[in-house]
């Protein structure tokens, strides 16, 4: 099977310029392309994986992937989706996030490829040696104020004013793409379904100043079955960074996938074959209580972002978790459990089990505090709790540290003393 029909299965083709060049193109040699992430952050979140996890498919495909860093367009900020001009970063700020990006896209593309190496490139290494006078006379003389008001980006938010610094955005994009395509032969550009219109004034400039093959190729924006949107946790997004996200929280959002979402997730963002994917989707409907797509997924996308010792950290969290078998954990385990859930640092010696679980937010009051302990509902450190007075400190605490609370099946709270 080719890559566009694989993409196809996949649901990750969303728009294509002239698809059947594209298909020929791709047929008849190793194709370069690129996909473009502006430094935003000082960490990619699970957002980006789309377009990373496709430059690393058509890399297994046989051909070359570049990813793109945004030192340059991260200065400015892409105006897509956004209601109002995102607030501007220092130019230290840019660079530090750029080098993280730079070095956290290794861990997904090979680049010590012996035949199709991949390549990462900031923009503003050529952006920098670009004075604003050539910059309008190369590249804004190729478009009219007439095209560039017609992109969607653009009448989406001419309604609420838009700088001209944001109208540029597009023009700096197509350059990069005109810059990649006639210094280094990349043929195709990839993205998000909200970047076509960026990428199609890149094929706009590409055909303008010297023509070529060139395509465009954009995967489709992920929403949930809910229509809430992918990626969000109650305590914001999920980044790729375990200082921030950890490999436990990670692999706990993959497993929390609902059944109308877990196939469409197994295809976007795992390497399983077309095969097993149908086995874990026929799985879904025959015995959705195991839940086995959702483990598969988790364990996939985990070990992929994270790898293998990290995702066996966070199966082991889980299970204990689950078992109740918290006592065998690590410190190290319950302070990455303590990151994942609703924690409360003690400065008392001591607090009984009603004022902690109100003080922690687990008890809308102490009345609703005591009749979760009465009904057995309460477990502290894997032991059911049956006295309302009983005293929580670093005694009976693990690592005389740590006092984990259940309430119910579901809901966690983490006591740190000291």
């Amino acid at each position: 099977m080719n890559i566009l029909d694989d993409l196809a299965f996949r649901g990750l083709i969303h728009q294509t310029t002239d698809r059947d060049g594209l298909q020929t193109k791709l047929s008849s040699e190793a194709v370069k392309l690129y996909a473009g992430f502006d430094p935003t952050a000082d960490s990619l979140h699970i957002g980006h994986l789309l377009p990373i996890l496709t430059l690393r498919r058509f890399q297994q495909a046989g051909h070359i992937p570049f990813a793109l860093v945004g030192g340059a367009t991260g200065l400015i900020g892409d105006p897509t989706g956004r209601s109002e001009e995102r607030p501007y970063n220092t130019g230290d700020t840019v660079d530090q996030w750029t080098r993280s990006i730079k070095s956290q896209l290794s861990r997904f593309l090979d680049f010590d490829h012996p035949e199709r190496p991949a390549r990462v490139f900031n923009n503003y290494d050529w952006f920098s040696s670009i004075n604003v006078i050539d910059f309008l006379r190369d590249t804004g003389v190729r478009f009219t104020v007439n095209y560039m008001l017609a992109k969607e980006t653009v009448q989406t938010r001419l309604p609420l004013g838009i700088s001209f610094t944001e109208m540029s955005y597009m023009l700096l994009q197509a350059h990069d793409f005109r810059f990649l395509h006639q210094q280094y032969d990349c043929a195709l550009q990839i993205g998000g379904s909200d970047q076509w219109g960026n990428i199609t004034a890149g094929l706009e400039l590409i055909s303008r100043t010297g023509g070529g093959d060139a395509f465009g190729l954009t995967m489709p924006l992920i929403m949930k079955s809910d229509g809430t949107k992918f990626g969000k946790t109650a305590g914001g997004a999920v980044w790729l960074d375990p200082a921030k996200t950890s490999p436990y929280q990670f692999y706990q959002f993959w497993l929390q996938t609902d059944d109308a979402d877990v196939t469409r997730f197994l295809k976007y963002f795992t390497f399983l074959s077309h095969e097993e994917i149908i086995r874990l989707e026929a799985s879904v409907q025959t015995a959705p209580e195991k839940r086995e797509a959702q483990g598969v997924l988790a364990s996939e996308v985990t070990r992929l972002v994270h790898g293998e010792e990290a995702l066996v950290g966070a199966v082991r969290v889980s299970e204990a978790l689950f078992r109740g078998t918290v006592d065998t954990l690590s410190a190290t385990d319950l302070a990455d459990v303590a990151h994942s859930i609703p924690t409360v640092s003690l400065e008392e010696s001591s607090m009984n089990v009603i004022d902690l679980l109100v003080t922690a937010g687990a008890a809308s009051s102490k009345r609703q505090a005591r009749e979760d302990v009465q009904n057995g509902a309460v477990t502290i450190n894997g032991v059911k709790v049956l006295d309302a007075t009983q005293l929580v400190n670093a005694d009976n605490a693990l690592h005389r540290q740590y006092a984990l609370i259940k309430v119910g099946k579901k809901k966690y709270v983490m006591a740190v003393f000291g």
